[in-house]
C-alpha cells in the first residue's frame, strides 16, 4: 500500500518556544521536551497554520533549502510525535476509561474541626472554635486506618495525614492512631509515613520530640515577616500570632532531625512580594523549604488575588524562581517548593489525566467518618463518597472521576499544559464556579506562562548542573 500523499497537522500536540537561542518543543501528549534542529523548526513553522499538508507542498517549499535526507528525517520525527499524521487528529477528550478501583495510598484524618486561630482567609467550611470543635473518635480513626490498609493493600507504603482545624488540639488521638497504625503496618509488612500541617501555636518540646521519633513530615503555616503574618493569622480574639509561631518554629527547627521542615504560605491580596517572604522564612527562621498558595477562591473576596495583583504574584514567583536556578547552578538548594514541583513534573515527563490524587489515591475523613474528596471539602456541600464503616461508595466516586477524566466539554482538550495541569484544583473550581470539574479559567494563562518559565529553568539546569535535578528534584518525595 502506498503512503498517503496528504498529512494532517495536529496543532494541539505541541508547543514550541525559543530559549536562549534554542528552539525547543514541548510534546503535549507525553510532556517530553525536545530540541528542534533547523529543518524541523522550519517544517513546524510551515505546518502550524495548516490543517493538512501535502508531500508536494513540503518538497516545493524545502527541496531548494536543504538536503532531501534531512527533510525526510524531519518529517519522520514530527510523524513519530503525532504532530504530522496519516489520519486526522482526534481531540484529546481524555482516556475514556471506567474507574472501578481506588488503590488508596493516603488518608487525611480531620482530627478536630476546632481551631484556636481565626485566620481571615480560611477556606474550611466546618471550622469551629476550640470549645465547639468536633473531634474525631478513636473508633472512627481505627476504622479509617483499616479502610486505608484494605483499599491500599497493593501499596508498599501508606500515608496518614493529620489535619484540622488545628490538629495539635487533639494530640491524644494523634498518638493513639500513630501507635495503632505502626503496629498494624508491622503486622502486614508495610511502611507508614505520617505528616501534618500545624499553626505551631500548641507545639511543645515534648510534642516536637515525639514527632521526631516517629519521623513525621511537618509543615508550619506561616505567612512571612511579622507585619504580613499578623495581618492575616490572628487568634480568635484578634491578636496577631507571629511572635508565638516564630518562637515555636525556632524551637522545632533547633531539635528536629528526622525530616526537613517546610513552611506553607498563603498569599492574599495586599502583599505579593514572594521573595521577601521566602528570604525571611528560609534564611532568617531556617525552614528547609517554603511553598506558596495564592488565594483566589475565598468567599470573602477582599482576600482574593485577581487581575493585575494575581499576575504580580506570578511575576514575583518567577523572580524567586530565577534566584532558585542561579543557586542551583552553584549547586545550592534554596528550598522553593513551587519550583521543585514544577521541575519534578518536567523532569519526570509527568502526564496527568487527573489534577491530583483526590478520590483515586487520597480521601479525607471527617469527624463523622464520612469520606470526602479531599481535606478541603470537609464540611462543604459536595456529596461525600461513603463512610469508613460501610466503605467507599465506589459507583458514585467512579462516576465523579470519570467526569473529571472527560475533557470533551472543556478548554483542557486543546490546552498545551493539559497533561501537566489537568484542569487544576477541584476545590478551587468548586469555590469559583460551583463545579469541581471546571478548569481554573481565572488563571489558566498564568499557569501556561509558569510552565514556559519552568521549561526555560529546566533546560538551563540540564545544561549547567544536571546533577542538581537528580539530587534535589528527582528525589523530592523521599526528602520531604
Amino acid at each position: 500500500m502506498s503512503e498517503p500523499s496528504l498529512l494532517y497537522v495536529d496543532t494541539h500536540a505541541f508547543h514550541d518556544l525559543e530559549v536562549r537561542g534554542r528552539r525547543v518543543l514541548l510534546h503535549v501528549p507525553s510532556s517530553g521536551i525536545f530540541d528542534l534542529d533547523g529543518v524541523s523548526a522550519e517544517l513546524l513553522d510551515f505546518a502550524r497554520t495548516r490543517s493538512t499538508i501535502s508531500f508536494e507542498e513540503i518538497h516545493t517549499e524545502f527541496d531548494r533549502a536543504g538536503s532531501p535526507a534531512s527533510l525526510a528525517e524531519a518529517v519522520e520525527d514530527l510523524k513519530s510525535l503525532g504532530i504530522l499524521r496519516n489520519t486526522p487528529a482526534v481531540p484529546d477528550h481524555g482516556p475514556g476509561v471506567k474507574v472501578t478501583e481506588f488503590p488508596l495510598s493516603t488518608l487525611v484524618l480531620n482530627v478536630n474541626t476546632g481551631c484556636n486561630l481565626s485566620c481571615t482567609y480560611c477556606y474550611k467550611e466546618d471550622l469551629a472554635t476550640p470549645s465547639k470543635g468536633m473531634k474525631l473518635s478513636f473508633e472512627t480513626a481505627r476504622n479509617s486506618i483499616e479502610l486505608l490498609l484494605r483499599e491500599g493493600a497493593s501499596r508498599p507504603t501508606v500515608n496518614v495525614v493529620f489535619f484540622g482545624g488545628e490538629p495539635l488540639s487533639n494530640m491524644g488521638l494523634i498518638k493513639a492512631v500513630t501507635a495503632y497504625t505502626e503496629e498494624r503496618c508491622r503486622q502486614l509488612g508495610k511502611k507508614v509515613e505520617f505528616s501534618l500541617t500545624t499553626n505551631a501555636t500548641l507545639l511543645t518540646e515534648e510534642i516536637a520530640d515525639y514527632f521526631d521519633q516517629h519521623r513525621f513530615g511537618i509543615s508550619i503555616s506561616m505567612d512571612g515577616p511579622q507585619a504580613v503574618h499578623d495581618a492575616r493569622r490572628k487568634t480568635i480574639g484578634g491578636k496577631g500570632t507571629y511572635e508565638v509561631v516564630a518562637r515555636k518554629a525556632r524551637m522545632l527547627l533547633s531539635r528536629y532531625r528526622s525530616r526537613p521542615v517546610g513552611a506553607r504560605v498563603t498569599l492574599t491580596a495586599g502583599y505579593s512580594d514572594v521573595g521577601a517572604i521566602h528570604r525571611h522564612l528560609k534564611d532568617e527562621l531556617g525552614f528547609a523549604e517554603v511553598g506558596f498558595a495564592p488565594v483566589t477562591s475565598n468567599p470573602i473576596t477582599t482576600f482574593n488575588l485577581v487581575g493585575d495583583e494575581l499576575k504580580a504574584v506570578f511575576e514575583s514567583m518567577k523572580a524567586l524562581g530565577r534566584e532558585y536556578v542561579a543557586a542551583a547552578i552553584r549547586d545550592e538548594n534554596i528550598g522553593f517548593s513551587n519550583m521543585h514541583q514544577l521541575l519534578s513534573d518536567l523532569l519526570e515527563g509527568r502526564r496527568k489525566s487527573l489534577p491530583c490524587g483526590a478520590g483515586m489515591g487520597l480521601l479525607a475523613v471527617d469527624h463523622k467518618g464520612d469520606l470526602n474528596l479531599c481535606h478541603r471539602f470537609t464540611g462543604s456541600s459536595l456529596p461525600t463518597f461513603g463512610n469508613v464503616t460501610t466503605g467507599i461508595a465506589k459507583p458514585e466516586l467512579g462516576r465523579f472521576l470519570e467526569d473529571a477524566l472527560d475533557r470533551s466539554q472543556r478548554g483542557c482538550s486543546s490546552c498545551r499544559i493539559r497533561n501537566l495541569c489537568s484542569g487544576g484544583c477541584y476545590h478551587e473550581s468548586y469555590a469559583n464556579f460551583g463545579d469541581p470539574h471546571s478548569p481554573v479559567y481565572h488563571y489558566c494563562e498564568l499557569l501556561r506562562d509558569w510552565v514556559d518559565f519552568g521549561i526555560e529553568a529546566y533546560l538551563l539546569l540540564m545544561e549547567k548542573n544536571p546533577a542538581f535535578l537528580q539530587r534535589h528534584v528527582a528525589n523530592r518525595s523521599s526528602e520531604l
